[in-house]
């Protein structure tokens, strides 16, 4: 099974594939959408690929009313985020991830990692979330809030780098970039505390 990142919306729109094509035009011009014989206004898996033809991901739409795939997934998130840190987030995840309706899974394949490969795939995925929005959810890395900012913490040790956090306060979110791998900046977000000397957003 591969690396998944996963938009999990409130929304069962469909998103447009020609929003999509336009923000791979413009941010993107290496990478293609390629879809399934089928009505594109009720799309429920398409491929991002490169110029040669290459997949850098595939993404599948799920909705509650199609099935019991969805439920089924909210359900293990619940489980996996119970002792979750910090807990303050992860109180807000439990009350939030049931009203999903639709999960969006981009699988990440090769493609990734070649040229324009994240890039193809940051302007699939924003396209989409500026569509449904909701939150998003990465594999080895945890939950964001519904601007994109992360706000629960599944990362590795040994994790490193500058990253985009929130933790709540008093039922807002403040948001700042942190060092992942600064131990005093980690122990102050896994308590749900600002980390002194991060650069708060403006």
């Amino acid at each position: 099974m591969g690396h998944y990142i996963r938009i999990l919306s409130p929304s069962e729109k469909v998103p447009s594939l020609a929003e999509i094509r336009t923000a791979l035009s413009r941010e993107a011009p290496l990478g293609q959408l390629q879809v399934p014989a089928g009505p594109e206004a009720m799309w429920t898996q398409v491929s991002l690929v490169h110029a040669t033809g290459e997949v850098v991901a595939e993404i599948e739409r799920n909705t509650a009313s199609d099935g019991d795939l969805v439920i089924e997934e909210i359900e293990e998130f619940l489980e996996e985020i119970e002792d979750c840190e910090p807990a303050s987030a992860a109180a807000w995840l439990a009350e939030y991830l049931p009203q999903v309706k639709t999960i969006y899974a981009f699988q990440l394949l090769n493609g990734t990692e070649e040229e324009q490969g994240w890039q193809i795939l940051g302007a699939a995925k924003d396209a989409i979330f500026q569509q449904v929005g909701g939150i998003i959810q990465a594999d080895d890395e945890g939950f964001t809030e519904e601007t994109g900012h992360q706000i629960l913490w599944q990362f590795s040790n040994s994790v490193q780098g500058p990253w985009w956090m929130a933790v709540l306060r008093d039922g807002e979110w403040i948001r700042f970039q942190m060092e992942l791998g600064n131990r005093k900046h980690r122990a102050a977000f896994l308590k749900g505390e600002v980390p002194d000397g991060v650069r708060m957003q403006e």
